[in-house]
């Protein structure tokens, strides 16, 4: 007995988690995606209000008149404080102008980021402006990160240099950024929640087929396999229920076929066993003529028996797929064949009632085997020098349906109505029948070659007056009349 493997997740968590999984990356490309366009926006909107206010000091020093001399600023003192005045930062946003190496102009007092304060910035703001072009860059000090520039300012007339500096709190700016990014991921980690919730709802009701699959299953055994399974909506797994269902259908038709058979066949043996063993217990080994007797009736009990073996071997194979060996046939010819052999079954009156010329897709071999056994029945059941008829002929019936059938009958004692379905039953006799006149299942047979033709068989009789057996087989697209 195998055991069952150790199940450490369940379907339901493995889609649970890679539907997360899924979901969770699809959000954090998203978001880094989005993070990274707003990081590079920002940087873009930083550098170009820095780089319009330096074209708007450049038309100030170049075009620009001192106020108080009416003239073209002489000192860069003068023209750092007017360029301050007319410059509005922004509320993260910081300036300051140079002379030499001195803070000589600060923003006014509602400006919050105060470069001055940052020794750090200072420095490197009195290093670059010694060059002689603007410079603009990201400084990182230990209060915060600017993004700044430095323009430098050299007047004719005046032997001081300075520096205009304006420059932006960059950790400020970036914390906006920052917090639109959070907020869309406690929003995004939110919607995971949800959706986990109601994916783990979702999957946990399109799985509840597979768990009452999985109940059924566990309470059908070998002796009971009576559980189905309640078949729920539409979907994929509603036709799987049904297949299953279905499967279940067969499987206990098949296990309830085995063991009536299994019964049967007890039934069947035990008596020609039980025969046998009685007459070789009382059988006298000093009296050859006893022992005769007694070798002749153990010999036919053996014949039958043999013969049920073999009807039962012939049962077993017509579940395989090569049972049949269906080729194209001539049924006329064909039925003339079963007529000849047919004539060795007992002196009767043989006759064809009519015989159909066409071209039919069959087993030759079990259709004459078929044929042959309701021709034994014939026999069996009726008077010698009596009538029994064989035919064949193509029937068609109002649905467009085409059938090719075939009849045995015969004028013997006919079946009574009650024996008309039990005929056909694995070990099945009619009342007309006997024990020793064969293995019961003859009928049976018949009807399984019927039924791998896909077709049937069936009879009309009247106690008393006689019985025709049929056999149908729908007929393929490519048979034909001659």
């Amino acid at each position: 007995m195998t055991s069952s493997p150790e199940r450490r997740w369940s379907i339901r968590a493995r889609v649970l988690t890679g539907m997360m999984l899924l979901v969770g990356l699809a959000l954090l490309v998203a978001g880094t995606a989005s993070f990274a366009v707003q990081r590079h926006e920002l940087n873009e909107r930083l550098d170009e209000s820095l780089t319009r206010t330096v074209k708007e000091f450049k038309v100030l020093t170049e075009t620009g008149v001192d106020p108080r001399t009416m003239e073209r600023f002489k000192h860069a003192e003068d023209l750092l404080y007017i360029a301050m005045q007319r410059t509005l930062p922004s509320p993260k946003q910081g300036m300051l102008a140079l002379v030499g190496n001195k803070v000589r102009w600060t923003a006014p007092d509602i400006v919050n980021t105060r470069l001055e304060d940052d020794p750090e910035f200072l420095e490197w703001a009195r290093t670059v402006q010694d060059a002689n072009h603007i410079r603009l860059g990201t400084v990182d000090t230990d209060i915060t990160t600017y993004r700044a520039v430095v323009v430098p300012v050299s007047l004719p007339a005046d032997h001081e240099h300075g520096a205009f500096v304006l420059a932006y709190d960059y950790s400020a700016e970036a914390i906006a950024n920052d917090r639109n990014f959070m907020i869309y991921a406690a929003v995004g980690g939110s919607v995971m929640l949800v959706a986990a919730l109601a994916a783990w709802l979702v999957v946990g009701r399109m799985l509840d087929p597979i768990r009452r699959l999985q109940t059924t299953a566990q309470q059908i055994s070998e002796t009971d396999v009576s559980q189905r399974i309640e078949v729920s909506g539409n979907d994929e797994f509603a036709e799987l229920t049904v297949t299953v269902n279905e499967m279940l259908d067969r499987l206990e038709g098949a296990l309830s076929s085995q063991r009536q058979l299994l019964d049967d066949v007890g039934h069947e043996l035990r008596t020609p066993v039980t025969i046998i063993n009685g007459h070789l217990e009382l059988m006298d080994p000093s009296d050859p003529e006893d022992v005769g007797q007694s070798r002749d009736i153990a010999m036919d009990e053996l014949g039958r028996m043999s013969l049920l073996i073999n009807d039962l071997v012939t049962l077993a194979k017509s579940n395989r797929m090569d049972f049949l060996q269906v080729e194209p046939t001539e049924v006329g010819k064909l039925l003339d064949d079963i007529l000849d052999k047919a004539r060795g079954l007992g002196p009767r009156q043989w006759r064809v009632d009519y015989r159909t010329e066409a071209t039919v897709s069959l087993d030759p071999v079990r259709t004459t085997q078929a044929m042959l056994q309701l021709c034994a029945n014939a026999v069996k059941f009726s008077a010698e020098g009596s009538r029994i008829g064989l035919g064949n002929e193509i029937v068609r019936d109002g649905q467009g349906n085409t059938t090719l059938r075939w009849w045995v009958s015969d004028a013997g004692v006919g079946i009574q109505a009650e024996d008309l379905e039990r005929i056909f039953e694995r070990f099945g006799r009619g009342q007309n029948s006997v024990r020793s006149s064969g293995s019961g299942l003859g009928l049976n047979i018949v009807q399984a070659i019927a039924e791998t033709h896909g077709g049937r068989v069936w009879v009309n009789s009247e106690h008393g007056k006689g019985s025709t057996f049929y056999i149908d087989m729908p007929l393929s697209t490519g048979s034909k009349e001659a």
